[in-house]
């Protein structure tokens, strides 16, 4: 049987927000204090970005377990800023990459101001998210960090390499996810234990929630694609599709398609766009692949909790208890 952390039920996303409330206030002051420069449309992205908003999640994950660990200094409020430019960073690519026109719900940096700016000023973020590091004068968080944006450079080609691919695998799918998305979750977490100087058994423990935290959040996001509309997931229903990604649910609906539709579902991804995007939302619907894409992303939630037994009790790791439960319901 999977062990898990008991906690407290009714702390909803809400309640994890105002639990790190305070220190979140502090970081999104850095955030603007550091995204500052003398270059005007630099200011004025990061404006844009900045009144976005978003959830914070990633740093929001670093304050939790700085605390889980119970690290009692100020390092994990710029670390955190940190986290937030490098993530910052990838979406600004990303969306040039995707010829995204939406961010969170609203016009995105490229279609405002075109993707030559965008993917300097993700540039910027880069470099100065490295500035930051150096001021916390440690190899390790160094190290840390730089193997993460490495890898997640290799994923962002790595996803590239999979637009427009009908035959791309579940393993291949998976590793897209390690390298986008779940190594950054982990790096948060791990690196809230090295802040903490927990032993190394905890911080292996911390850094496995937040991989398998990271891969249950993408996955249930991207079964969201195929359920939710912009309103509530920041981007328009079957956007991965449109940009011939083939997500979990695709693949699992695909797999056991019978020859026109799967002749239908493949054409989708190998040719974009959104034609016929109702008949392929109600096909997958019915296919079974959303059920079983949810499974995986619960699998991966257990993970996370699996990994929380290894630490101490306390307030904050109910938080993260909790935030294992949130990334799989959320739009549920």
């Amino acid at each position: 049987m999977t062990a898990t952390v008991a906690h407290d039920r009714s702390l909803d996303f809400d309640a994890l927000r105002e639990l790190a409330a305070p220190d979140m206030r502090r970081i999104d002051d850095l955030i603007r204090d550091r995204l500052s420069s003398n270059v005007v449309l630099i200011n004025q992205i990061a404006d844009h970005i900045i009144a976005s908003g978003g959830k914070r999640l990633r740093p929001m994950l670093h304050i939790l377990a700085a605390h889980t660990a119970g690290y009692q200094g100020d390092d994990h409020i710029k670390l955190a800023a940190v986290i937030e430019f490098i993530h910052t960073s990838t979406l600004l690519h990303d969306d040039v990459v995707d010829e995204s026109d939406l961010r969170r719900g609203r016009k995105s940096a490229n279609a405002l101001w075109g993707n030559a700016a965008s993917i300097l000023v993700g540039d910027f973020l880069y470099s100065r998210s490295f500035q930051m590091m150096v001021e916390l004068d440690s190899p390790q968080i160094m190290r840390i960090l730089a193997d993460t944006t490495n890898t997640i450079s290799e994923g962002e080609v790595l996803q590239l390499l999979n637009i427009g691919n009908a035959d791309v695998a579940e393993s291949a799918y998976l590793a897209v996810i390690e390298r986008k998305t779940a190594v950054l979750f982990a790096a948060a977490t791990e690196l809230g234990a090295v802040l903490g100087g927990m032993p190394e058994t905890q911080v292996k423990a911390l850094r496995r929630y937040g991989m398998a935290l990271g891969y249950a959040f993408q996955i249930a996001d991207d079964l969201l694609d195929y359920m939710s509309d912009a309103s509530t997931l920041g981007k328009n229903i079957g956007d991965d599709l449109a940009e011939g990604k083939p997500t979990l649910p695709l693949i699992y609906a695909m797999e056991g398609a019978a020859p026109a539709l799967l002749e239908t579902l493949r054409h989708a991804v190998e040719q974009g766009g959104l034609t016929s995007l109702d008949e392929i939302i109600l096909a997958i619907q019915n296919s079974g692949a959303l059920e079983r894409t949810r499974e995986v992303a619960l699998k991966y939630a257990a993970e996370a909790h699996e990994a929380l037994v290894e630490l101490p009790p306390s307030e904050w790791r109910d938080a993260l208890a909790a935030l294992a439960d949130y990334a799989v319901s959320r739009g549920y």
